[in-house]
């Protein structure tokens, strides 16, 4: 390198670490969920406010916060028309975001509104049922649907077109069951999900596996399906079958990480950055995503970004074979 690329690079070098020593660690550090307690969005909030105070990157809690509605619409809206410069403030987001995104449910503003900053973890969707349910495999539910579509009540987060109804929708269209005959419940996240199968008011949850995870092991819900690859290798997951070996070739992971409000400054989104970057390296950290049933994928900064729109385009053409978008 010539002298003065090299001292250009030094210049470039200096110019960023003095931008980032400007940006200091948030004051009121929060992480909004953008649905009701106890869901998959509740569940990554409360992943990352344990490991960043646990790998001491945080010295103050990260209080967490609910904006329940539209499965994270409310909560896009308000951060990006709000709150866009608010650089404490994270928000989840999942697959399922994404997909409403591609399908334009998150209003006016698209995926190229806020600022993409990290994914920590994937965990894949589910069809559960109570233990006591008849439906004992996959085969069965699908037996119910072909016999009676509109008899079986399915609780869903979210409408028509959402993830949850996606899943059931692709075992549906590979049964040659038409999906628009299927009887939906709309809920708010897997929290509720949760809730209204084990009160009996649904009779199945499509929904994810790090959601249903305590009420598996608590005996009260069994899964039909996980829409992972191959069986997952984990301790309480290894007897539960995937939709590929019943005979139905559908994964579907679910993809979870956080976004910033569109103007939050560069200096802000680097202190997040670095600090999701040591968060996400750690074994310690490793640990706490195994225990709330996530599996490892790690992506921030400019990576992530590209891999957010490519899904979204993704997730487009797919709504348009379904006849959810023009």
């Amino acid at each position: 390198m010539s002298p003065t690329l090299r001292q250009l690079a030094l210049a470039a070098s200096c110019l960023l670490l003095a931008n980032t020593a400007f940006a200091a660690e948030p004051k009121r550090p929060e992480c909004i969920a953008p649905a009701s307690p106890g869901g998959g969005f509740d569940l990554t909030c409360k992943l990352v406010q344990s490991a960043l105070v646990n790998e001491k990157i945080l010295t103050k809690p990260m209080r967490v916060t609910y904006m329940p509605g539209g499965v994270g619409a409310v909560a896009y809206n308000a951060v990006v028309a709000q709150r866009p410069a608010d650089g404490g403030s994270l928000v989840a987001w999942s697959s399922g975001s994404l997909l409403n995104l591609a399908q334009g449910k998150f209003g006016r503003f698209d995926e190229h509104a806020v600022r993409w900053l990290a994914a920590v973890g994937t965990s894949y969707g589910a069809i559960a049922v109570k233990s006591d349910s008849p439906y004992k495999n996959l085969d069965d539910l699908v037996q119910a649907l072909k016999k009676e579509p509109g008899k079986v009540v399915i609780g869903a987060s979210g409408t028509v077109g959402s993830q949850d109804w996606m899943q059931t929708a692709l075992i549906a269209k590979a049964a040659g069951i038409n999906p628009r005959q299927l009887r939906y419940v709309a809920l708010e996240g897997g929290g509720e999900i949760a809730t209204a199968l084990l009160g009996g008011h649904i009779q199945v949850g499509s929904t994810d596996i790090s959601d249903s995870m305590p009420h598996i092991q608590s005996g009260d819900m069994r899964m039909l399906a996980v829409f992972a690859d191959k069986r997952i290798d984990e301790p309480g997951m290894k007897d539960i079958p995937t939709a590929r070996e019943q005979g139905y070739d559908i994964v579907w992971p679910v993809v979870r990480g956080f976004y910033l409000g569109p103007k939050v400054s560069d200096a802000e989104y680097d202190w997040w950055k670095t600090a999701f970057d040591q968060m996400l390296a750690s074994d310690d950290f490793a640990t706490l995503r195994t225990q709330r049933a996530l599996f490892p994928f790690a992506m921030t900064g400019a990576e992530l970004d590209g891999y957010v729109k490519k899904q979204v385009t993704e997730y487009k053409a797919l709504a348009q074979e379904f006849g959810l978008v023009q």
